[in-house]
């Protein structure tokens, strides 16, 4: 089924220039090489209808149209060596974040000794200065949990491509895979030694219960806020609120009185401690933020104020994941870490820089450019695949607002084989790994691939047509030199 299958110039995953398997990868090549087409057809659709039968879905449009995520059996595998650096990576880069995000809310020093711009922080939609400064937060954090994008490029460097701080949805997916992987190819974990996954709940659930507000209640209560049953991804609300073992509200469920917030039961008020919040913060709150939004809890602002309440991830934590912040999150390690980089950034072009923006704007068709506030793969250009009306678009974008854009070099993502109409073709993918802060950092070991299911696509996202692979840590298989 492989015979065919071609690696070209791009870094591939799985195969080697010559179109052999890389030593991680030989043993499931050689599983693989023994089904029919038939056979691997047959699994295929196993794996599409357990999506369908749990009822795992999302909404990747604006007409509410439910459909399942695409899933594809052929795992990223990583060695577990490999895997060490980019843990290490991570818990460095959401260390600096972290710090990043206590200091503009409190002593602002990284804008007064000019490290990071502050027009940046000041113009970002998400800083929410008037809210957030000077609340005393328990742990002194505002980040409980990450999902850090990286890519490989052309020579196989694992580099940062974005950071997802407000709501990273996708965990959820990362259980349902392995579990669905474990269904349709059993025997594949008979030749690998594969890091669980089973234990991490215990490990985010520990996470978030060490965020005991200040003025907690002798049992403190966690609950996790939905916007409700049409937010795109509720299903995971669903399914993080089943597994943490902590009920799942929504706004109209909860009030606040004398600054304490409770949940309204059929016994009577009950006192919410922690608020694992999945929804904008603009929504948290209308009180606060002057919204029309019905979603929220008037007060709950007040409440977060007077340390009776922690919500999480924190209010305004947005102006850390804000693309035009990424790119200095190299500076913010070495500022607060005295440390070097582990994992590297994507080359980043400010447009609001007037040299800058020339560049760009002459390069246009070889570029990536996106909206540092949206997600998604909303509002971006991929230069290359782009017809000329696009790029004239885009053109007259940047010339009106080119505070409102960034451009990166088009990276030739990775490559692995996914399983598409009864044969493996190469496709594009990314990954995405969660980082959850408590006392302690702890990294998910393994997460979830996006792979751009068609062809010379570089658009991974979900709600752009893209599906999953699971990501496998291994202890006991080769590969040192082409992991």
């Amino acid at each position: 089924m492989l015979i065919n299958y071609q690696a070209d110039t791009f870094f591939d995953e799985m195969m080697d220039q010559s179109g052999n398997p890389k030593d991680h990868y030989r043993a499931f090549n050689n599983i693989i090489s023994k089904a029919s087409a038939e056979d691997l057809r047959k699994r295929h659709e196993r794996a599409q209808s357990h999506f369908l039968k749990q009822g795992i879905t999302f909404t990747p449009d604006e007409y509410g149209t439910e459909r399942t995520p695409p899933f594809d059996f052929v795992p990223i595998i990583i060695p577990e060596q490999k895997w060490k650096e980019i843990e290490n990576g991570l818990k460095q880069r959401v260390e600096a974040l972290s710090h990043f995000l206590k200091d503009i809310y409190g002593e602002k020093k990284i804008i007064k000794e000019e490290v990071v711009p502050k027009e940046l922080i000041e113009n970002s939609a998400y800083y929410h200065e008037k809210q957030v400064a000077g609340i005393d937060l328990p742990l002194s954090n505002h980040l409980f949990i990450a999902g850090i994008d990286l890519i490989r490029d052309e020579n196989g460097e694992y580099r940062v491509l974005e950071d997802n701080l407000r709501n990273p949805s996708g965990i959820s997916y990362v259980y349902q895979n392995r579990q669905v992987i474990r269904k349709v190819y059993p025997e594949l974990f008979d030749q690998y030694r594969v890091l669980p996954l089973e234990n991490q709940f215990k490990e985010l659930q520990k996470a978030l219960l060490s965020y005991v507000p200040h003025n907690a209640s002798s049992q403190p209560q966690a609950v996790l806020l939905t916007s409700g049953v049409y937010n795109s991804a509720y299903y995971e609300h669903f399914f993080l609120a089943q597994q943490l073992g902590i009920e799942l509200v929504e706004g109209c469920d909860l009030v606040v009185e004398n600054d304490i917030v409770y949940k309204d039961t059929t016994s009577g008020l009950e006192r919410v401690d922690i608020i694992y919040r999945r929804m904008d913060d603009e929504d948290l709150d209308p009180e606060a933020f002057g919204s029309d939004s019905e979603m929220g809890v008037s007060g709950l602002m007040r409440a977060y104020r007077q340390g009776n309440v922690t919500i999480l991830n924190g209010v305004g934590i947005g102006a850390a994941d804000d693309k035009a912040i990424y790119a200095y999150v190299p500076e913010m390690i070495r500022y607060y870490l005295n440390e070097e980089p582990i994992l590297k950034n994507v080359t980043t072009y400010f447009l609001r820089d007037s040299e800058q923006r020339d560049y760009v704007l002459k390069n246009l068709e070889k570029l990536v450019i996106k909206n540092v506030g949206a997600s998604g793969g909303d509002d971006m250009l991929i230069g290359p695949n782009a017809p000329e009306e696009e790029l004239a678009t885009f053109r007259q974008k940047i010339q009106d607002t080119p505070n409102e854009y960034i451009a990166q070099p088009t990276i030739e993502l990775s490559r692995a084989p996914a399983f598409q109409d009864g044969e493996f073709r190469p496709r594009h993918i990314d990954l995405r790994i969660f980082a959850m802060k408590g006392k302690e950092t702890n990294v998910l070991p393994g997460g979830l691939s996006r792979v751009a299911l068609m062809e010379d696509n570089l658009v991974v996202n979900s709600s752009q047509g893209g599906g999953f692979k699971d990501i496998w840590v291994i202890t006991e298989e080769g590969g040192k030199n082409d992991a």
